[in-house]
């Protein structure tokens, strides 16, 4: 190999560098897109997405229940009430979650999670 023909191979890269490294970024994303899209189809998850299009007349039958879960305002002023308030509803949420036995029995049985179902055709 001649020290031009060198010259010539080591000018090439030089000037096409950025072309490279944005087609193989272009790549790596279609690449890693479709790994984690086979993933998501796979494994179920997609069927359990109802932001989908294809679920929209079953969007209105899934239930928006907070289960009477209270939300803790992060604005505000801070005073004693405000932390006697916050104190009540974090001992209301941790005494639900001691009374799950998360090593025994079934932890993710659809009672521990509160799930509730108003259509008979779910109960089994």
């Amino acid at each position: 190999m001649s020290e031009s023909t060198l010259e010539e191979i080591i000018s090439f890269k030089n000037r096409h560098k950025f072309f490279v490294f944005i087609t193989s970024s272009i790549v790596l994303a279609i690449v890693i897109t479709t790994i984690s899209m086979a993933l998501y189809n796979s494994s179920g998850t997609a069927q359990l997405d109802l932001s989908r299009p294809g679920y929209k007349s079953v969007r209105a039958q899934s239930i928006n229940e907070d289960s009477g879960f209270t939300a803790f305002s992060s604005f505000g002023e801070l005073n004693p009430k405000v932390i006697k308030d916050f104190k009540t509803l974090y001992n209301q949420r941790t005494q639900k979650i001691k009374s799950v036995d998360a090593f025994g029995g079934d932890p993710l049985s659809p009672e521990a999670l509160n799930f509730v179902t108003t259509d008979p055709a779910l109960t089994n």
